[in-house]
C-alpha cells in the first residue's frame, strides 16, 4: 500500500530487457538515501508500480519484472539513466497524505499537452477508453506514482494541475509531449463502480 507522495527520484543503472514480447528480466535502480533500512523482500513503488527488492548493494536495489507488468506499465520503455519516482510502502501508523494507492497500474497513458501557467503546470493525458469511467472530475488519480487530483475529463483524456514543488521533486519535470506515464485509478471508485 502506498499514498502517491513521492519520496525522491531514483536512477536506472541497469535494465536488462528481453526483446520478445517487450519484457524485462531485471532492473537495477540507484536509490541513494532511500535505500536506508530497505531489506530484501520489501515493496517499493517505481513510477507507481509495486515491485519487490530482490537484492540491495550500496544503495542500488535490484528488481525482477514479469512480462505482465511490462505490458501494462511504462517500465519497458525506460532506458539506463532515466529518472524514476520512488515511494516506499506505507507503514501502519503513518499519516496518509495522498490517497490509497496499490501500485497496481491499470494502464499506460500518453501526455498530450503540457501547459505552463502561473504557479502551476496543467498536463493533459490520454488514456485507453476502458479507463475513462474510472477517472472523474475532482477525483484522485495516480500518474507515474504521483497522487493527483483530476481537473477536467473529456472522452479519453483528463487533465491535472501540478504545483511547482511536485514538478521539482518528481520525474514530471523531465516529461514531454508523447511520453508514456503509468495510470492507476482510485481504488475506492473501482469498488463503487463494480457494485462490490
Amino acid at each position: 500500500m502506498f499514498t502517491g507522495i513521492i519520496e525522491g527520484l531514483g536512477k536506472i543503472v541497469r535494465l536488462d530487457k528481453r526483446t520478445k514480447n517487450r519484457s524485462a528480466a531485471k532492473m537495477k535502480i540507484e536509490l541513494g538515501k532511500l535505500a536506508k533500512d530497505l531489506r530484501i523482500g520489501d515493496s517499493i513503488a517505481i513510477n507507481g508500480v509495486c515491485l519487490t527488492a530482490v537484492n540491495i548493494t550500496k544503495g542500488i536495489a535490484e528488481f525482477e519484472v514479469v512480462s505482465e507488468t511490462i505490458k501494462k506499465t511504462n517500465l519497458g520503455y525506460l532506458e539506463n539513466g532515466d529518472k524514476v519516482n520512488i515511494e516506499r510502502s506505507l507503514k501502519i501508523g503513518e499519516r496518509l497524505e495522498g490517497h490509497f494507492v496499490l501500485g497496481h497500474v491499470d494502464n499506460v497513458g500518453v501526455i498530450l499537452k503540457i501547459e505552463k501557467q502561473p504557479n502551476q503546470v496543467k498536463m493533459w493525458v490520454e488514456t485507453p477508453k476502458k479507463l475513462s469511467k474510472h477517472i472523474i472530475r475532482k477525483g484522485s488519480v495516480t500518474v507515474d506514482g504521483i497522487s493527483l487530483t483530476v481537473v477536467d475529463t473529456l472522452k479519453n483524456k483528463f487533465s491535472v494541475s501540478i504545483i511547482p514543488h511536485t514538478m521539482k521533486v518528481t520525474n514530471l519535470r523531465f516529461k514531454k509531449i508523447g511520453d508514456k506515464v503509468n495510470i492507476e485509478t482510485d481504488i475506492l471508485g473501482k469498488y463503487i463502480l463494480s457494485g462490490s
